[in-house]
């Protein structure tokens, strides 16, 4: 059975209910007007979402839709609080983005292993009767009921996490490119949308120096529109610090290399303004299968004159893969020591 990836979802989240106070009084022996002694209700547990690296879809919560915190317990005599209810703590996978299901308002971006947001807080315990003595009514008989814990709709959404996203037009090569680079394993055949889930990768150049890769899957027109798989995913290429935009330069081609590049960059633009500005390195894929070499010359001068670092590759017979990775580490330590907003 094919793994599925769910990168956005929409659960019901609610915190439990206080504890309603109590009413009562003590009877001791030697204490026959002993007083109001109800205790406290406890308070309901929190609903809490966690991030965890151990998880890399949404897919859990495919079938799971409600999450419900403890109640807190009611108070009891001689003033004995009750149990506040045990919190929720529900696991998501490292760069989730927690919405408001109604307004759409962020609620927390949980980017880090192990942060934490309380999603739907408890209600409060009620008082309980000991709390209401005065000298004008010192018996008296009513406490306060536990407060209702919050609830809501949220949606999650999943966007990867990786220093740098692998675009294109479909065909063009990413993911063959991803297996090239990285240990990654995915699915590869000659037809369009062979990708269908973001594949990540790790490049490995040695001991010290890794470069988390994503391959998102291939853009078309109205992309931004929902067109294709493009809508889905484009999300993916948000957090992403470099993009490798690669392009189809073989001999059989279905579509200019220029007008691959430009309309999958519009569909960025259309997107997010923010993302059409991150820094690109455009890569020239399947040069084996290419029989004017010449012609690479006029798209570097092309690229390079627009300010792009260009690269000539075969991720089938591994020409030009081991510079292309010192060229993305480069450019990579320089858009991150680069000041903000200069790259």
């Amino acid at each position: 059975m094919r793994n599925v990836f769910i990168d956005r979802v929409k659960i019901f989240v609610k915190g439990g209910r206080g504890g309603n106070g109590a009413v009562a009084f003590l009877r001791e022996k030697f204490r026959p007007r002993g007083g109001p002694a109800g205790g406290d209700g406890g308070k309901g547990g929190d609903v809490i979402l966690v991030a965890t690296s151990s998880k890399q879809t949404l897919l859990d919560f495919k079938y799971k839709k409600h999450f419900r915190a403890q109640n807190g317990e009611h108070g009891k005599g001689k003033n004995q609080k009750g149990k506040d209810g045990e919190d929720l703590i529900v696991y998501v996978p490292v760069g989730t983005v927690v919405k408001d299901a109604e307004t759409g308002e962020i609620i927390c971006d949980l980017v880090e292993e192990g942060q934490r947001c309380v999603v739907a807080r408890g209600g409060r315990g009620g008082r309980g009767n000991a709390h209401f003595a005065t000298p004008t009514d010192q018996a008296p008989r009513y406490a306060e009921p536990g407060e209702e814990g919050e609830e809501r709709w949220i949606v999650l959404e999943l966007k990867l996490i990786a220093d740098v996203g692998v675009v294109g037009l479909p065909n063009a090569g990413k993911s063959t490119l991803l297996s090239r680079l990285t240990r990654a394993r995915p699915k590869v055949a000659d037809y369009p949308f062979t990708t269908i889930t973001p594949n990540l990768g790790v490049l490995e150049l040695d001991y010290e120096r890794r470069i988390i890769l994503a391959d998102i899957p291939g853009l078309i027109e109205n992309a931004h529109r929902g067109a294709g798989l493009g809508h889905e995913f484009l999300r993916h290429i948000e957090r992403t610090k470099l993009l490798l935009h690669l392009i189809d330069v073989s001999d059989s081609r279905e579509r200019d290399p220029l007008e691959a590049f430009e309309l999958v960059n519009r569909e960025m633009e259309l997107y997010s303004e923010e993302l059409s500005k991150k820094p690109q390195i455009v890569v020239a894929n399947k040069i084996d299968s290419l029989s004017d070499r010449g012609y690479l010359e006029e798209l570097r001068e092309h690229f390079e004159s627009k300010g792009y670092p260009f690269h000539a590759i075969s991720a089938i017979t591994g020409e030009g893969i081991e510079e292309l990775k010192e060229l993305l580490w480069k450019k990579l330590k320089e858009v991150e020591n680069a000041p903000a907003g200069k790259v």
